[in-house]
């Protein structure tokens, strides 16, 4: 009787400690945005826009398609992830380094500029993308090509835009800006006439036009009104995982994934990008 109880209680006790480790373990891993160093992997967190099409979008059924996307996939595929390993969490852009900070997320992939002011808070990998601020006009108008010849026109861009100010304080001062909640609005009225031209990233104005519901009703201008160049944050001052996605990203565009996700996502619009640039950060 009592071996059988000695016997219990060992069992008890490794029993315990089993369920303590698990515990410690799911603990680290929601800790480090879902991708603990050691052991199976078991998910990675990615942050990426919900709401840009040809860039990050969510699909009403659930799913998850653009340009960052595959960038963000095919990282987590050279760090060890299946897709069905990728949570992918809406990343706005006032949260992004918030998101990173906290470890909500590992990697941002969310047409994240790099700038010395968000490398005060954040690390980032990169760049893998160069965007310009550009214009988007009707497909059948032909009295816009330069920035200047939006003065007297109206302009639309969403609230808070510096690429809208940029046109307004710098480019075209007599500009009639108007700016709206979200850049579907800007496209309802650039359809309807009662807007000229919409200014954001190009890379944005693409994916809205590459749409299947505004195929041939826009056109991209083609200016170059400023330089963004996209980067993955990623928590400040991680050069290992840093280095993995830089390798990843130039992998990226060495076998041709890169090209081919370019030509997917924004090809429809005639979007005319530029090469993949060298990678800077970390270097």
């Amino acid at each position: 009787m009592k071996l059988f109880k000695a016997g219990a209680a060992a069992a008890i006790a490794v029993t315990l400690a089993l369920t303590a480790t698990a515990c410690g373990d799911s603990d680290k891993a929601s800790a480090d945005g879902g991708a603990s160093g050691g052991g199976k992997k078991e998910k990675i967190v990615i942050g990426i826009k919900f709401d840009q099409p040809g860039v990050g979008l969510k699909t009403p059924d659930g799913k998850f398609q653009g340009f960052d996307v595959d960038v963000a996939t095919y990282v987590a595929k050279e760090l060890g992830y299946q897709p069905d390993q990728i949570e992918f969490k809406q990343a706005i852009s006032s949260e992004r380094e918030n998101l990173i900070a906290n470890g909500d997320v590992k990697l941002v992939v969310a047409s994240y500029s790099i700038n010395d002011k968000r490398k005060e808070k954040v690390s980032f990998a990169g760049p893998y993308f160069l965007a310009h601020q550009d214009l988007l006009v009707r497909a059948d108008d032909s009295s816009i090509t330069k920035a200047e010849d939006l003065n007297k026109k109206k302009l639309c861009s969403v609230t808070g835009s510096t690429s809208a100010q940029n046109v307004k304080t710098k480019l075209a001062p007599e500009a009639d800006l108007l700016e709206q909640g979200g850049y579907s609005d800007c496209l309802t009225g650039l359809e309807n006439k009662k807007l000229d031209a919409l200014t954001t990233d190009n890379s944005i104005l693409a994916g809205y036009a590459a749409q299947d519901k505004n195929k041939g009703k826009f056109k991209l201008v083609g200016l170059s009104l400023s330089n963004e160049n996209y980067g993955i944050g990623l928590k400040k001052g991680d050069t290992e995982l840093q280095g993995k996605v830089n390798a990843a990203l130039k992998k990226m565009v060495a076998d041709g994934a890169w090209q081919a996700a370019v030509t997917k996502n924004f090809g429809p619009a005639n979007y005319k990008s530029e090469p993949a640039p060298q990678i800077t950060e970390g270097s």
